[in-house]
């Protein structure tokens, strides 16, 4: 498996698929190469770009150098740029979108961004993150009470009591325990903006690429009422995609990929994060 050095010395593990214009991928909360939505996706574009799965640091076949720091994965993301020949387009999903913002913001090399469903909270349509719930989340994953850490960000991102109570009996409940280290991580990335308040004025403003900000028609309102802060808050186009929740089958989300990420390679980059406004809702 190839891998690539981050600036702490880190190991990222990556594979890549197909050929042409490079597309990296970043996963949410609890995903990995070897569980979650990316790779499935990876095998549906690489007919069209070549795309860039990989583990996040801690996760799958990656390391894991301490203390943790957001600019740590980014600076894991400037390292598959270079590894890629100093560009790609990022696709980031809920956690991993607001760490491919990040990195947007923080890198040159970024090409086109597109974001899916980031979690921010951004009015009172739902309860906040607050500092007693991520320091619970410390504590638990200090003490390695690992299956107790996964339920409580279950819960948190509200997944229904029936559903938690079975999934310890899924085969899934494994691989998300192996990695439930890794929640505090999405904390930090996540947690700032999910405190019921608007986005900080002039956060992000570093982001020079196309930018589309998109969300399912299904998902509750705390969510979509956050993305379409982001876009409004960036310039940047705006799309629902009807009947989807944040749990996004690909059958949905490909198309509108291959159609953003195609365009942005054909123009060639050269109009602002504000340029895919025209891009309808829905």
């Amino acid at each position: 498996m190839p891998t690539v050095t981050s600036r702490d010395g880190t190991n990222i593990a990556y594979e890549t698929l197909g050929a042409g214009e490079p597309l990296m991928l970043v996963d949410g909360a609890m995903c990995y190469r070897g569980s979650g939505p990316m790779r499935e996706l990876a095998e549906r574009l690489q007919g069209q770009f070549r795309v860039v799965i990989y583990d996040r640091r801690g996760r799958g076949e990656s390391g894991d150098t301490q203390p943790y720091e957001v600019a740590r994965e980014v600076e894991d993301i400037e390292a598959l740029l270079a590894a890629l020949g100093g560009s790609a387009h990022l696709y980031g999903c809920s956690s991993g979108g607001v760490l491919a913002l990040e990195a947007a913001s923080r890198l040159e090399g970024v090409k086109s961004l597109m974001i899916y469903e980031a979690p921010f909270i951004v009015d009172g349509s739902r309860d906040p993150m607050t500092d007693g719930k991520m320091a619970e989340m410390d504590r638990l994953v200090a003490s390695g009470r690992r299956s107790e850490a996964v339920k409580l960000f279950m819960r948190f991102v509200g997944v229904p009591g029936f559903f938690l109570a079975i999934m310890p009996l899924m085969k899934v409940w494994k691989k998300l325990t192996a990695i439930a280290h890794t929640l505090p991580y999405d904390l930090a990335i996540v947690g700032p903006y999910q405190r019921g308040q608007p986005l900080p004025d002039g956060k992000w403003s570093g982001v020079a690429s196309p930018v589309l900000v998109a969300d399912g028609g299904k998902s509750p309102a705390w969510m979509r009422n956050g993305a379409a802060a982001l876009a409004a808050h960036l310039g940047a186009g705006y799309r629902t995609l009807p009947g989807q929740t944040h749990m996004v089958k690909a059958d949905a989300q490909v198309p509108v990929m291959v159609e953003f990420f195609g365009g942005a390679a054909a123009s060639g980059n050269a109009a602002s994060s504000g340029s895919e406004a025209a891009i309808p809702a829905g």
